[in-house]
């Protein structure tokens, strides 16, 4: 099977200039997929995502339908003259089977990652395996939309809020607050502070692992040592940010009291979460940087005049 069209392309940008009205080609398609999902969304919206702990996700399905919309001039034109690849149906029915066992029985690793499966299957059916490339990251940046099995986030939060509290607790003690500590609940003065998986959990990490993995796409660096080091380097700096907003909470609350802490600087708190977590991807990238040079210009050869 094989694309026929007749777009041509912009000799200054390069970008297809009918690319947008090949969106509506996928308009009867897009429509299909938001009246298969919009239920799922609803639920989501006035359940799990309204919580503390999965309020992440909307931002999520927004940053990857933006991302989806930025490279689809690139995946038109890598699907010019393509054929499209017949792989796709079987991944149709795949991502098919996983929607309807997910609907009817609850599961939502399977309802809503059966959307990834079914939009991939699609781009392969309609403009073939180069221009799914394209694509690939808008798709994979939805994974960190998909609810996570309780089993999993349970078994694997208590240990970072352990570590969390750890951390803030002997930090605070080195700037002589008085506090103490047990288990996840800090105590300082006469405050007792709970830990809670908002503050130091699983779903903290991943959403701060995707503004990490989004901002190496938009700044798009052209190494891949370095790509790679700083997509590993954002798990350590999530648990640095998780601490500093346990700390800003703690001496928020023995400052100026318990109703402050649990207000609104409570949520000015999660701001300094992520303001703190981005200025030190930021930072950790400049480091990669310095060394890098640091590294090229100790192995290049004297006399000679580097360009």
């Amino acid at each position: 099977m094989s694309v026929n069209s007749s777009i041509t392309f912009n000799s200054q940008t390069g970008r297809p200039e009918g690319w947008r009205n090949g969106l509506l080609i996928w308009l009867p398609i897009i429509t299909g997929l938001i009246v298969l999902y919009l239920p799922s969304l609803v639920d989501l919206l006035r359940g799990l995502w309204s919580t503390d702990q999965y309020a992440h996700g909307p931002i999520v399905l927004g940053i990857a339908c933006w991302l989806i919309y930025r490279k689809w001039p690139d995946m038109w034109r890598a699907g010019e003259g393509q054929s499209t690849s017949a792989a796709g149906w079987p991944i149709f029915f795949v991502g098919l089977l996983l929607y309807i066992i997910g609907r009817s029985q609850d599961i939502l690793l399977f309802e809503i990652g059966s959307a990834i499966w079914l939009l991939a299957s699609l781009i392969l059916l309609m403009r073939g395996s180069a221009a799914l490339k394209m694509q690939w990251f808008p798709l994979f940046f939805m994974l960190f939309m998909i609810p996570l099995p309780g089993a999993i986030v349970d078994a694997l939060t208590m240990p970072m809020k352990m570590a969390v509290s750890y951390v803030a607790e002997n930090i605070l003690f080195w700037a002589n607050y008085p506090i103490a500590r047990t288990g996840v609940i800090l105590q300082i003065g006469q405050y007792k502070l709970l830990v809670a998986d908002a503050c130091a959990g699983l779903h903290t990490l991943f959403t701060l692992e995707a503004l990490g993995l989004l901002y190496l796409n938009i700044i798009r660096h052209d190494s891949l040592v370095r790509n790679i080091s700083l997509a590993i380097l954002v798990v350590p700096i999530s648990f640095t940010a998780n601490v500093i907003r346990v700390m800003v909470l703690t001496l928020i609350t023995y400052h100026f009291g318990d109703e402050a802490g649990q207000g609104f600087l409570h949520g000015f708190a999660g701001m300094v979460l992520f303001l703190s977590a981005l200025l030190l991807i930021i930072g950790a990238d400049s480091l990669l940087q310095l060394a890098m040079k640091l590294r090229q210009n100790h192995g290049s050869v004297p006399g000679t005049v580097q360009k």
